[in-house]
């Protein structure tokens, strides 16, 4: 299991919950927490998408099932202009991947536990946080790969919004 240390500000999550056990211990761990609803939610008070604004940034939220094909980035991509946001955190297939696509960024974050995949075997624990100031995010990711913690940075600048003129 990952430790966690330090303050987190806001917490999203595209997990499969499955029940409030897990929905009170990532609120015990940052009360500002957003959800998105998985393949075996039951819960209707997550909504399958979710968007929220954090500093300059909108967010996009979605577990990731109900975009086929799973993990594709087109239509990653489609739903990120549905939603119209800069980062979409989607998930599902349980392996990390970061893209910075059409003006945006496009993450999933991976399992945090490297829960098996009907995907895939290949699956390596992962998260990401990410470091939002101004128009500049930084995504840290940590993966787990053959017993070593990796970390690795994607760094992404916003363009600032132009000013027409009176």
């Amino acid at each position: 299991m990952w430790k966690l240390e330090g303050a987190l500000r806001s917490l999203m999550s595209i997990i499969n919950m499955e029940g409030k056990e897990i929905h009170d211990y990532l609120k015990s761990l940052c009360p500002d927490l957003h959800v998105s609803r998985g393949e075996y939610d039951e819960d209707t008070r997550y909504s399958e998408t979710k968007t929220l604004t954090i500093g300059q940034f909108k967010l996009g939220l979605c577990h990731g099932h109900q975009v086929v094909p799973w993990g594709d980035l087109d239509s990653l991509a489609m739903l990120q202009r549905q939603l119209d946001v800069d980062i979409l955190v989607t998930g599902h297939t349980h392996q990390f991947k970061a893209y910075k696509h059409e003006g945006g960024v496009v993450i999933n974050p991976g399992s945090a536990t490297g829960a098996y995949s009907s995907i895939t075997y290949d699956v390596n624990p992962s998260f990401v946080l990410m470091d939002i100031d101004g128009l500049r995010v930084v995504v840290y990711v940590y993966e787990l790969i053959d017993g070593e913690v990796k970390v690795d940075k994607i760094d992404f600048k916003k363009t600032a919004p132009t000013q027409s003129a009176p």
